[in-house]
């Protein structure tokens, strides 16, 4: 890397830092040991592909692995003349191949040549044997943009290249690549870098550009690059232009328009507290300082989740990307905070910056984000809740005194009732909705006169005997209460597969269809005891039972058919009109306690439809 630096002063041009100091060799390649180890012990061992397939997100390294690679496979010098990993000396090709300008290198860029044109010239030219180097590479970046033709054009040459020909494949969108593409190459996929490598690799380059940089510079840095070795040198880069000088956290702050990081965590604190004034005034003061609300709150929920992650992976809190503040008070709130009112926060801040970024007063809107999570954070949750009132204890309201019903302050006395209730509100769900929790307190009860006590609920005196609300004699019955109820697949069940054996109060006992599900007489059970509101013993006989309902209807149906059929009127329409066929018959509703007549009221389907179906 110092080579590089140096190659670029001596030009006088000036290089960015992303292509001053890109990796020359595999040794320098940071972040991918995997893929490193799996390539060396291919080439030790003559077990060299002919396509690879580099995969990851954006600049993790892919194009420059392929480079790499490619000078690899092509490497020569004066003492070795093979493939080799070891590229710690410079040999014929490399320089022209890093610098993109090799004659038997080829890249090109899949999003700007899509078309089978541009396969065919590929195809066509893989049969030349390479003019100086051992093999033609052809490396092809963003190949999920290929159109389907370009892809199927290139399957057989993948599958069977020339001797002298590899190919390398960079992608973002790995699943956009077809599997038959996948299937012919190997794929390495690269990871995202971790921020304490991006961090010691920034460092390394402050060093060598002579540029003092704050640790917490740095770590700000390599946190908004999110992996991105690439994005980062482009960040810090900017930030050396920024500055002028050395590189601070206040000047990297400012130039991203991140929040001060200890300022949000101050205002953390306002909020698990409780104290909206605070609260309040902090978010102000961060806001006419140039903070965007959003990004404040975006910033308080990842210090959120870092709280909740230390809760349960103390470790992370040794994580070189974070600042002192975050590592010393992210544990402190981690012992502090329960895992409840971590996730309430969580879900109240999700639903927050989402209606911040959609307001159109985005700072009025976060304020009231912000009044929501410190009211919550004085509230117990639903569990804590639940336990004060088993205890007999008030619950805390916003201003940390215990109340009863209606908002009074808790207090002694005797009431004159025999119950005393006790009603809250907690937030559920991220503050969106509100659960009223109401519990019942025994109070004492001297001399209660007869007009204050409470008369007894119907439901708890004695209930005379009557006749139950809902009979059923029949099958018929049976369906219409599950139609009523709006079950209509246990209504199709019910006419498909139950044979009547015996109907009676509580009990019934049918035969089964053998298509019947096997669930049908528990669920049949436990619907009845629902609707009825008393047990039914639903049981299975072995004998054969009566006709299901749906053999009656169809053959209710066919009768109304033939006797439609042999109606003198209808014999004299069907001779009338050659190919007519009768769809429907229709007879006249004879009353409401006709059984026959509603049987057969409804339009009749073609016999060879099942109606129920359509029910469903």
């Amino acid at each position: 890397m110092a080579d590089a630096g140096k190659d670029a002063t001596q030009t006088g041009a000036y290089r960015v830092l992303a292509r001053k100091y890109r990796p020359r060799d595999f040794n320098s390649l940071i972040g991918q040991e995997p893929m490193v180890r799996t390539l060396t012990n291919a080439f030790n061992t003559g077990r060299i592909a002919q396509a690879w397939m580099l995969t990851g997100v954006r600049g993790v390294g892919k194009t420059t692995t392929a480079r790499i690679l490619a000078r690899a496979l092509n490497y020569k010098t004066d003492t070795v003349d093979r493939p080799s990993v070891d590229l710690s000396v410079p040999g014929v090709h490399c320089d022209a191949i890093m610098e993109g300008r090799h004659v038997d290198v080829i890249e090109m860029d899949a999003a700007s040549h899509t078309g089978i044109d541009d396969i065919r010239e590929i195809i066509e030219q893989v049969r030349y044997a390479p003019v100086s180097a051992r093999y033609k590479v052809y490396i092809i970046d963003e190949v999920h943009m290929l159109s389907n033709q370009a892809f199927n054009g290139l399957l057989k040459t993948l599958e069977e290249p020339p001797p002298h020909v590899k190919f390398i494949f960079a992608t973002t969108e790995i699943r956009k690549v077809p599997i038959t593409i996948l299937s012919r190459c190997q794929r390495f996929d690269l990871r995202r870098i971790d921020a304490a490598l991006i961090k010691q690799h920034l460092a390394h380059i402050g060093e060598l550009e002579g540029v003092e940089a704050e640790d917490e510079a740095l770590a700000m840095v390599a946190r908004a690059a999110e992996g991105s070795m690439r994005d980062a040198q482009s960040i810090f880069d900017q930030a050396i232009a920024h500055s002028s000088g050395k590189v601070t956290a206040e000047t990297v702050r400012d130039m991203l328009g991140l929040a001060d990081r200890a300022r949000i965590i101050d205002l953390f604190e306002l909020l698990m507290k409780g104290d909206v004034a605070g609260a309040l005034t902090e978010f102000r003061a961060q806001y006419d300082a140039g903070a965007d609300p959003a990004t404040v709150l975006t910033e308080m929920a990842e210090f959120n989740h870092l709280v909740t992650r230390i809760k349960f992976v103390p470790a992370a809190a040794e994580d070189a990307a974070l600042s002192q503040d975050e590592r010393t008070r992210g544990l402190d709130f981690s012992k502090q905070l329960s895992v409840r009112v971590l996730s309430r926060t969580w879900q109240m801040l999700l639903k927050g910056i989402s209606e911040v970024q959609t307001a159109n007063r985005p700072v009025n809107a976060a304020e009231m984000v912000l009044i929501r999570i410190a009211h919550a954070a004085t509230l117990p949750t639903l569990d804590e809740a639940l336990k004060q009132l088993e205890q007999g204890g008030g619950v805390p309201s916003g201003d940390g005194v215990p109340r009863g019903n209606g908002g009074a302050p808790m207090g002694g006395g005797v009431t004159a009732a025999a119950i005393a209730t006790q009603t809250f509100a907690a937030p559920v769900n991220g503050g969106g909705q509100t659960m009223r929790l109401v519990a019942s307190q025994p109070q004492p009860q001297p001399q209660i006169q007869p007009q204050a006590v409470a008369a007894p609920q119907p439901e708890q005196a004695p209930a005379p005997e009557t006749e139950p609300a809902v009979k059923i004699n029949s099958l018929s019955d049976l369906a219409k209460l599950a139609e009523s109820n709006r079950d209509i697949a246990l209504k199709v069940m019910i006419k498909r597969f139950l044979r009547p054996v015996s109907i009676e109060p509580g009990r019934l006992e049918v035969s089964l269809t053998p298509d019947a599900p096997r669930d049908l007489v528990p669920n049949l059970s436990n619907r009845l005891k629902e609707w009825t509101g008393r047990p039914w013993m639903v049981t299975v006989s072995r004998e054969a039972g009566g006709a299901t309902l749906a053999e009656i209807e169809a053959e209710r149906r066919e009768h109304a058919m033939m006797d439609a059929r042999n109606d003198p009127a209808v014999a004299a329409i069907m001779a009338r009109f050659p190919g007519a066929k009768i769809v429907t018959v229709t007879i006249p509703n004879a009353g409401e306690d006709d059984e026959e007549a509603e049987a057969t009221a409804d339009p009749m389907p073609d016999p060879g439809v099942d109606d129920d179906d359509d029910e469903i």
